[in-house]
């Protein structure tokens, strides 16, 4: 699937010789491929690349081939990858084989293929950001999203307190799904005024934000670390 700007609906399918991978790389056949965000900012133009080009960072599939005398990988493998090169949105995919993970057979390829990208950002922002640790509180902007989602399991597993933010009931009743132990609708209360509640005035050990605009110039006293 390649695209030529500015959206969508030049996406098409095209038939490409794709050969055979050399030195150090695997060609992947793809069995399940991750949408993500960032994908519409390829095809909006907000990041650029060469155009023509095939969108997607993210999939999970079987090797059919690896290059010469390449150790640590073989035809059949299960194995998933996630950012560079671009390229998933295909039937199969020649890429360095040391971007290539295994994945466990327990691990069903469609959850695999939807968890890779999200879970390395999440992994990113509560072991290497802020090394979230138990008897902390942390705020979760945007908890029904993807990584939000992730980020109020994970921290809430590390043992801290998790308060996290949305925009409707419906995505409240997902947070709280997922772990929060508080959940507020930042589109009808002033969340900083309930984050403070909260936490008796004290504040928050971090922020983690992917809302944006409407939360990024308010954020709650007393703070460690904004994400």
């Amino acid at each position: 699937m390649s695209l030529g700007l500015p959206g969508q609906e030049v996406l098409k399918w095209e038939d490409v010789e794709i050969g055979d991978p050399k030195e150090g790389e695997i060609r992947v056949k793809h069995k399940a491929i991750g949408v993500n965000f960032i994908d519409i900012y390829y095809r909006k133009g907000v990041y650029k690349t060469e155009l023509p080009f095939i969108p997607g960072h993210e999939a999970v599939g079987v090797v059919t081939a690896v290059g010469p005398g390449l150790t640590g990988r073989k035809v059949g493998d299960l194995v998933a990858y996630a950012g560079n090169p671009l390229g998933s949105y295909t039937e199969q995919q020649i890429l360095p084989a040391k971007v290539a993970v295994p994945v466990p057979p327990a691990i069903d390829p469609l959850v695999a293929a939807s968890i890779m990208l999200k879970g390395m950002t999440a992994h990113f922002l509560v072991r290497r950001c802020f090394k979230v640790e138990p008897g902390q509180t942390v705020l979760v902007q945007a908890a029904a999203g993807g990584v939000g989602s992730l980020l109020c399991q994970w921290a809430r597993a590390l043992g801290a307190t998790v308060i996290g933010t949305v925009s409707s009931e419906a995505k409240a009743a997902q947070a709280t799904e997922d772990g929060c132990h508080h959940v507020i609708i930042y589109s009808k209360e002033d969340f900083v005024a309930c984050v403070q509640k909260i936490t008796d005035g004290k504040g928050v050990d971090v922020v983690y934000d992917s809302v944006g605009k409407d939360t990024f110039q308010v954020k709650p006293s007393n703070l460690q670390l904004f994400c």
